[in-house]
């Protein structure tokens, strides 16, 4: 596979468009980051840790042009119940240390493939789903309700809520401030895409967001106190009073925790999952990419390998590709790789430059951005597409829509991918077998064996032969035929049995005998 085409741009045409939107993605990042460490029980500054990581690190050796990547919502609970099981956060390190070597021999291994099969439909049900959690998920933070982590994607949340019970809560608990600047922020984002804001696109829309939230707070507290937004829903980023103090917010790992065979269990259970996650990633960002580039699987879990063993000696959480910074990054007008490792190094700047500024932003300005950006991934034409496909199309895809919805990302796939199969499987087996390549009138008929003649083919060979006339003439040929299952093989000899019975002239050429290997070449 490549990573560029010739209509790709080059560094110089890129950059103006890339930084702008690396500033985008480090506002999506920074509370998903704290969000997602907070949920998995871990230090927050370890999804800090592993977002510059995924950045910079990831984001260098990938030759993915837009996935970003970093700590990932579907992985928390990995995290929660793992840091448990191996008794503390140094002793989890050492399973994502070897998570992330495990994920380097896989590369070696080239299980990247993994990635290259996975139905179109269920790809496009993932972006959809994932921009609907997007919604539901926002939208009690842009209500100022803040019960739940920000970056959660689970159906069935931590706080014994659930997706939908979290948006009746939601009313019960309205910040007035926080819905006048979710509403605001949303009027800048639509509009600023107009073409009366055409001069002011030289400033990315959500920097005008998270300056107008810092803003309209300050104006809500100094003139309206009963609108101003409470600490609890602005972004808390840990502060250092000094560079030393900085230092004290890593962690190493406990390398004695090596010596365990559940931290090897855990770190074999990471490995597995962050790289699924990936590469369900990295297809749907191929899929949204404008250029139409496409990624090397392989060399994708190289990165995320050595990232993930990064984030396991400083003290980070698992790294993954993450659909949700991506389609933010493209949105955003990003171009190539560049905007990924920018957002890195922007993200790691701000936290140890201006922390008490992050901490001013609220978050219901940045859950309008991401709002939008669930709009953008489930908009209505993505499902009038698919409807449009056809049945084979469409029912794949609403499944996984709704089964990721309901469940988690991977269970949602996995039952998304059942579905697919049975449509190809039923697709298949509409086809004939044995092929008619010859027809002589009542002297002979001659059938063709497909390429691949495997116990998927049985049913219609059976159905063939019954209905043959009798007293017929019939030859099948396996000529072209590179694989014969010994299922098929078995059915087409014992055939020769029911044949004389019925004084049926019936012929097999080119077909090895059901007690040799069913593999052949020609």
């Amino acid at each position: 596979m490549t990573d560029s085409h010739s209509s790709s741009p080059s560094l110089r045409e890129s950059w103006r468009s890339d930084l702008p939107a690396s500033l985008v993605v480090v506002l999506v990042a920074l509370p998903l980051c704290l969000g997602i460490a907070l949920a998995s029980g871990a230090p927050l500054l370890s999804g800090i840790v592993s977002g510059v990581i995924g950045g910079i690190v990831v984001g260098l050796l990938s030759n993915s042009q837009l996935m970003v990547s970093g700590p990932a919502a579907g992985l928390t609970g990995i995290v929660f119940t793992g840091i448990a099981t191996v008794g503390s956060f140094q002793a989890f390190l050492a399973a994502v240390l070897i998570g992330g070597v495990l994920q380097i021999v896989f590369s070696l291994l080239r299980a990247g493939v993994i990635g290259y099969y996975i139905p179109s439909a269920v790809i496009k049900g993932m972006l959809a789903s994932i921009g609907i959690i997007l919604i539901l998920k926002q939208l009690p933070h842009a209500f100022g309700y803040d019960a739940n982590f920000e970056g959660d994607e689970a159906f069935v949340q931590r706080n014994a809520e659930n997706t939908f019970s979290a948006l009746s809560h939601m009313m019960q608990q309205v910040q007035i401030g926080a819905v006048i600047i979710a509403v605001l922020a949303l009027l800048v984002l639509v509009l600023w895409n107009r073409p009366a804001f055409k001069k002011l696109k030289i400033v990315p829309a959500p920097l005008v967001v998270v300056l107008l939230g810092i803003g309209a707070n300050a104006v809500f507290g100094a003139l309206w106190p009963s609108l101003a937004i409470r600490a609890t829903h602005l972004v808390q980023l840990p502060l250092a009073e000094s560079a030393r103090d900085w230092l004290t917010f890593f962690t190493v790992p406990d390398f004695h925790a090596l010596a365990s065979s559940k931290t090897w269990r855990l770190g074999i259970t990471i490995a597995i999952v962050a790289s699924l996650e990936t590469l369900l990633s990295l297809e749907a960002t191929d899929k949204m990419d404008p250029y139409k580039r496409e990624s090397d699987t392989n060399r994708e879990l190289l990165a995320q390998g050595v990232g993930n063993t990064l984030a396991g000696l400083l003290g980070g959480l698992p790294v993954t590709g993450v659909v949700v910074r991506s389609a933010a990054n493209i949105d955003a007008g990003a171009r190539t790789r560049w905007s990924a490792v920018l957002h890195g190094l922007l993200l790691m700047g701000f936290v140890l430059a201006i922390p008490g500024v992050l901490n001013l932003i609220p978050l219901a300005a940045l859950a309008a951005m991401l709002l939008y950006t669930g709009y953008k991934l489930a908009s209505p034409s993505l499902f009038r597409t698919s409807w449009k496909l056809g049945w084979s199309q469409f029912i794949p895809f609403l499944v996984t829509v709704v089964a990721i919805v309901t469940t988690d990302l991977l269970v949602g796939i996995g039952i998304g991918l059942a579905i697919a199969l049975f449509f190809i499987l039923a697709e298949y087996l509409r086809q004939p077998a044995l092929k008619v390549v010859s027809l002589h009138g009542a002297v002979l008929t001659r059938y063709q064996l497909p390429n691949q003649a495997t116990f998927l083919a049985k049913a219609n060979i059976e159905r063939t032969l019954n209905a043959l006339p009798e007293g017929c003439r019939v030859e099948i040929d396996g000529a072209d035929t590179t694989r014969f299952d010994y299922d098929v093989l078995e059915q087409l000899h014992e055939f020769s049995q029911t044949a004389k019975l019925r004084h049926i002239d019936y012929r097999l050429v080119n077909i090895p005998a059901a007690a040799t290997t069913p593999t052949h070449q020609h």
